[in-house]
């Protein structure tokens, strides 16, 4: 079957380039022609491409930087980047259409608490502090809802919001100390920080099982007023935490005066031992965070992903398993986690995020495989029992803060790879006794090795181009590194 010019006209209307078209007809004889036939821009213009769509009638601006043209036989335009309400209404009147309308908080103070119909989305803290307002319909065209839309309307009661939302952004009804009720559609899928914090007349809210992120622990939190919840998949309640939902686990703290989840009383558990579901892929961020009495987990194969600060502060952990599946372990991951004494990285794990160990005072020693090409800032800071710790090769940068007080590290391979040693990086490992910096490391920051009261042997290869400001203050050879021309004062003090 041979595409005719009207189904190479469609194909072509998804290009991305001008070299798309002309490479079009360069290449198929029969298609020249096709970008005269036109009557608008499939693509941004400039003065060049211009002259390629001689019939355009409409002009399409997809950007707000995009270069305009009002010549030949253009008689309108059509906008598609986000404007405004006010803009639109001027558009309006030059004929111009707009795709992507947002109603603002100037528009509301201009035009009225009721949203435009032709409105798109509300934009962020459009009704910041609206006390008059009691009561809102968000029509159905509304896709997004800013963060802190509707903060602090201290006199709102109700509203619903329509299936057309997918997400309610952060501090979206703080504050709102008169809201009774809300709908959430099973379209929502994120549930912003602080999105209900001081609700205090919001006795109780439905989270459906559609519902995959929540913003950290203070959603509900707050002079929170919940007395009951109704969760569509409920996982588990423990003392500290509520954990909902699959293929994701995601988990909230309790609210203070909550009673009843999905009309029974809450049975708060200690949770010393939890067994994630291998219908589970995702371990949401914080999920586990400051369950105190935790001390062992398994994670099946079927979790990809653990989110940022998953297992903070799990004060009681002794042990984990991270299967072969995963591969980043997140920012503060593993932080506080102060009766961890071992743990193993497997060999697909490519980066560990910033303060993954932060604090990890037990922690004796780690299994970092040849995998890692990333030991992120203040990884393992504090980490006060830790003796040794191997770099892997692929690491070309050891970031700052990374063994910061880690006061029982002895020795460390410094692999030929790094080229550049971070701010604060060995501060204060007051049992190193002795550091080998290859001739690849051209830049040691600031205060890197001070406070290294027990280094005594340290070379300096003349690859070093770049010191940091006290970089040897108060470290154990620090005399004799001043007899070194070539380490400048400002590396002592």
């Amino acid at each position: 079957m041979k595409l005719g010019y009207n189904e190479i006209m469609i194909v072509s209307m998804y290009f991305n380039d001008i070299n798309d078209f002309i490479n079009l007809e360069i290449g198929i004889k029969r298609f020249q022609g096709n970008m005269e036939r036109f009557h608008f821009n499939p693509i941004p213009l400039n003065k060049y491409s211009r002259k390629l769509f001689t019939n355009i009638e409409t002009f399409h601006i997809y950007n707000k930087n995009d270069k305009i043209f009002n010549d030949g036989r253009i008689i309108k335009q059509v906008i598609w980047y986000l404007v405004n309400y006010s803009k639109y209404l001027q558009e309006k009147e030059q004929g111009n259409i707009c795709k992507n309308i947002e109603y603002t908080e100037e528009d509301r103070k201009s035009y009225g608490n009721t949203i435009p119909p032709e409105v798109k989305s509300v934009g962020d803290y459009c009704f910041y502090n609206c006390d008059e307002l009691t009561t809102i319909n968000i029509p159905s065209s509304i896709s997004k809802i800013g963060n802190g839309c509707f903060n602090e309307c201290s006199s709102l009661k109700s509203i619903n919001i329509p299936t057309t939302i997918s997400k309610i952004g952060y501090y979206c009804f703080n504050e709102c100390l008169s809201l009774t009720s809300i709908n959430i559609p099973t379209t929502i899928n994120e549930i912003g920080n602080e999105c209900f914090n001081g609700c205090i007349s919001l006795k109780s809210i439905n989270i459906p099982s559609s519902v995959s992120k929540i913003d950290k622990d203070w959603c509900f939190y707050e002079y929170s007023s919940l007395t009951s919840m109704n969760i569509d998949n409920l996982q588990f309640v423990s003392k500290e935490r509520i954990f909902m939902n699959e293929p994701v686990l995601v988990s909230i703290e309790i609210p203070e005066n909550l009673q009843i989840i999905n009309g029974k009383n809450i049975e708060k558990k200690d949770i010393n031992e939890f067994i994630i579901p291998s219908s589970i892929t995702k371990l949401e961020h914080r999920c586990f965070s400051r369950c105190s009495a935790l001390k062992t987990i398994n994670i099946p194969s079927s979790i990809n992903e653990i989110g940022n600060e998953c297992f903070n502060e799990c004060l009681s952990l002794t042990s984990i398993t991270i299967p072969t599946t995963i591969s980043k372990i997140g920012n503060r991951c593993f932080r506080g986690c102060s009766s961890i004494i071992f743990i193993n990285i497997p060999t697909h794990v490519s980066k560990l995020g910033n303060e993954c160990f932060y604090e990890c005072s037990s922690l004796k020693s780690i299994n970092i495989p040849i995998s890692i090409n990333k030991i992120g800032n203040c990884c393992f800071y504090g980490c006060t029992t830790l003796t040794s710790i191997n770099i892997p090769t692929p690491i070309s940068k050891i970031e700052g803060g990374c063994f910061y007080e880690c006061k029982s590290l002895t020795s460390i391979n410094i692999p030929t790879t790094i080229n550049e040693i971070g701010d604060d990086c060995f501060n204060r490992c007051s049992s190193l006794t002795s550091i080998n910096i290859p001739s690849s490391v051209s830049k040691i920051g600031d205060w890197c090795f001070s406070y290294c009261l027990s280094l005594t042997s340290i070379n300096i290869p003349s690859s070093i181009t770049s010191f940091g400001d006290g970089c040897f203050y108060e470290c154990g050879c620090e005399e004799e590194l001043k007899k070194n021309e070539r380490i400048p004062r400002n590396c002592f003090k």
